[in-house]
């Protein structure tokens, strides 16, 4: 392969490489070996190439004729249980064979044995005749050249683009070329992608799943064929990313999701949603924020008071179907309160909490830490760990629960009230064994901790200018609250973290250093 450079910035698709297509056109074809008489006991999901209980050196005989040939035998040794006789290499190979409403040797399953042996054959010729060239084909990606990196490109600058030719194609591109040229791919999409300057470059890692291709597919990470008949590679649920399950473990955590792969906007992770819709945070938080402070920040008992569950669920299929052309508005939903419990369930409803579970452990160590210095170090590791997204997300849910406050002689919704309602809502503990988890909640008390810090995240400015505020009004004395604050740079808070009160807190000047 050699590098062809253009003038200009636009997207030029990569020449697939064709060496693993063919080897599987070449791969040996199945050919069946049938039983010519009446076998006893075969069982009902098996056909005419069950031979009952034969021996190795009886398969082996007639599996001779020809390279594919195979055959199903009962084992001698194991009565019960059958195995898959296989001739490959001018050698018989056996495999212990499993059903369970579909045939599989390994990991695939197959509706017929057919395709199993079919799959198996090209798996073999390909891994036998290309072993070196397999182990080498997550080298000089083509990902590196027409990927995601492309997308951090200054629109304005001007960068040859290098696209990938075969060393030996010194013609003009055909009018084949051109059709391939149009043919849309994930690839392509992420390739022509422009990166709104004003939204964070939030880091996302690809939801790979195993999948099945119908017709040829070549990987996009190294431009090699797919191969096999089903389960190829794996696809990313969000952004459509095809590519060889080895290639998958060296394509960046770059994630760039589809609106037509991301279906829905409840229970969607929270990072693949706003990269979905090129937002900064979710639409479902800014949209109801919005919505409750234009006309609810009086509303006796804001978040506490619950709504209508059949008109908050109606809200919850609203953003599901419409996203940020759903209406929530007063003339559609009256009670504020439907729209504080839209809110509270978008929370609850996401698979990855908005204090994550990676978090967990961390804030849980710092719980079990009896010196204050070495918890607020704790707790600062422990929002380190928060994704990007999740970080603005809270930052300006912190914001909005200190504006409600500010209302509390109407609302009734004081910092104290406001960490009850959303304490289990913005943090649940990760899967843990019965015990575990009974020493959490028995020895360490989580709910009521994080209400704590909840409750004097709220109370407090969340931007301070740290150098012209007087530690007393960072940390009142007496406090014996958890005080929150995550820093962004020397200067500002902007989201939350814990420690102790200000007479406990010597290391606050060495924590923002």
């Amino acid at each position: 392969m050699a590098l062809t450079l253009f003038d200009t910035d636009e997207y030029r698709p990569p020449v697939w490489k064709s060496y693993l297509y063919q080897l599987q056109q070449e791969a040996p074809h199945p050919r069946r070996v049938t039983c010519t008489c009446e076998v006893e006991n075969r069982p009902k999901y098996y056909g005419r190439e069950f031979h009952g209980m034969i021996s190795r050196e009886e398969a082996d005989q007639l599996l001779s004729v020809a390279e594919g040939s195979y055959l199903i035998r009962e084992s001698q040794r194991q009565p019960g249980t059958y195995t898959l006789a296989l001739r490959f290499g001018s050698q018989t190979r056996n495999f212990r064979l499993y059903y369970d409403g579909k045939h599989f040797v390994g990991e695939k399953r197959f509706e017929s044995i057919h395709d199993l042996v079919t799959d198996g054959l090209i798996t073999l010729y390909i891994e036998t005749k290309a072993a070196e060239y397999i182990a080498k084909m997550t080298i000089n990606p083509i990902y590196e050249h027409i990927g995601y990196t492309t997308l951090n490109r200054e629109p304005a600058r001007k960068k040859h683009m290098p696209t990938l030719r075969d060393a030996h194609d010194g013609k003009e591109s055909t009018g084949e070329d051109e059709v391939a040229e149009k043919r849309l791919t994930s690839l392509v999409r992420r390739a022509t992608l422009k990166e709104n300057e004003h939204i964070p470059k939030y880091e996302k890692v690809h939801n790979f799943k195993v999948h099945t291709f119908r017709g040829p597919h070549w990987c996009e990470y190294c431009a090699n064929f797919m191969w096999g008949l089903i389960a190829q590679g794996v696809k990313c649920a969000d952004c459509g990313l095809n590519v060889h399950k080895q290639c998958s473990k060296m394509v960046p955590n770059d994630c760039k999701p589809d609106l037509k792969h991301v279906k829905k906007v409840y229970s969607c992770d929270l990072t693949t949603l706003v990269k979905a819709h090129f937002t900064k945070r979710p639409m479902v938080v800014d949209m109801c924020i919005r919505e409750i402070e234009s006309r609810g920040l009086n509303s006796e008992g804001l978040y506490r008071v619950s709504g209508f569950s059949d008109l908050i669920e109606d809200v919850k299929m609203a953003f599901d179907r419409d996203g940020e052309k759903a209406d929530i508005s007063v003339n559609m939903y009256e009670d504020i309160n439907i729209i504080t419990g839209a809110l509270k369930l978008y929370f609850r409803d996401l698979p990855i909490p908005l204090i994550t579970y990676d978090a967990y452990p961390k804030f849980i160590e710092s719980a079990k830490t009896t010196d204050p210095d070495e918890q607020l170090e704790i707790l600062h590791e422990a929002l380190k760990l928060l994704p990007p997204a999740h970080c603005e997300t809270l930052r300006y849910l912190m914001a909005h629960l200190k504006r409600v406050t500010l209302h509390e002689k109407e609302n009734l919704m004081n910092a104290e009230n406001l960490g009850i309602v959303f304490g289990p809502t913005l943090m649940r503990a990760p899967e843990l064994d019965a015990m575990a988890a009974l020493n959490d909640i028995r020895h360490l008390q989580v709910k009521p901790f994080l209400n704590s810090a909840l409750t004097w995240t709220i109370t407090r400015p969340l931007f301070l200018d740290i150098a012209s505020t007087p530690q007393s009004l960072l940390f009142p004395a007496g406090a014996n609250l958890p005080c929150v604050a995550l820093l962004e740079s020397r200067q500002n808070f902007i989201g939350i973290t814990w420690g102790p009160g200000a007479q406990h807190c010597p290391a606050f000047p060495a924590m923002v250093r």
